[in-house]
């Protein structure tokens, strides 16, 4: 959980939902200005804080979930063209997502239709997403049963032999 990933505008984002909880799960850089954050805008009921887990557990809370988020900002060639393991447990989870406008994430949450992209890091606006995105329950089921078929593609089964051709023709 690190600078320039969103997650000061998701805490803010809290201030203006109503009964949604927050859950971070991690540690990083940015994670003790965000406990401070959230003492100070009063967020102590709406954003729980969890140390780092093992991924079994993770995941866990992670299908229990209603909407993952992905907020990444476009403020550097990684950030730009990142796919963060997050995205993959979301669907993997069958999680609809709630994500920013970075290139390869963006592809495929409109490319299968689970989910739906931010415009800007705004935290009202941000806010107004999930609220949409959790009101909205026909929306929510048609991103479900499409997180279900893409789970089945997007999977390290299917990616690994291509990771191994590619090292074999590196090789």
């Amino acid at each position: 959980i690190n600078i320039d990933r969103g997650a000061e505008e998701a805490v803010l984002s809290m201030q203006y939902l109503d009964n949604t909880i927050l859950l971070i799960i991690g540690d990083g850089d940015i994670v003790k200005n965000l406990m401070q954050m959230v003492s100070e805008q009063g967020l102590e009921s709406k954003v729980k804080f969890m140390e780092k887990v093992p991924h079994n557990i993770l995941m866990n809370f992670t299908c229990a979930a209603d909407v993952g988020i992905t907020l990444d900002k476009d403020t550097n060639f990684n950030y730009k063209y990142s796919l963060p393991n997050k995205l993959f447990d979301y669907i993997q989870a069958g999680v609809p997502v709630l994500a920013s406008q970075i290139v390869e994430v963006e592809n495929i949450i409109k490319s299968y239709n689970i989910g739906d992209i931010i415009d800007n890091h705004n935290p009202k606006h941000i806010a107004s997403k999930l609220k949409n995105m959790l009101s909205d329950i026909d929306r929510m089921q048609l991103w479900k049963k499409n997180l279900h078929k893409v789970r089945e593609e997007l999977c390290w089964e299917n990616e690994q032999g291509k990771i191994i051709e590619i090292f074999r023709k590196a090789g």
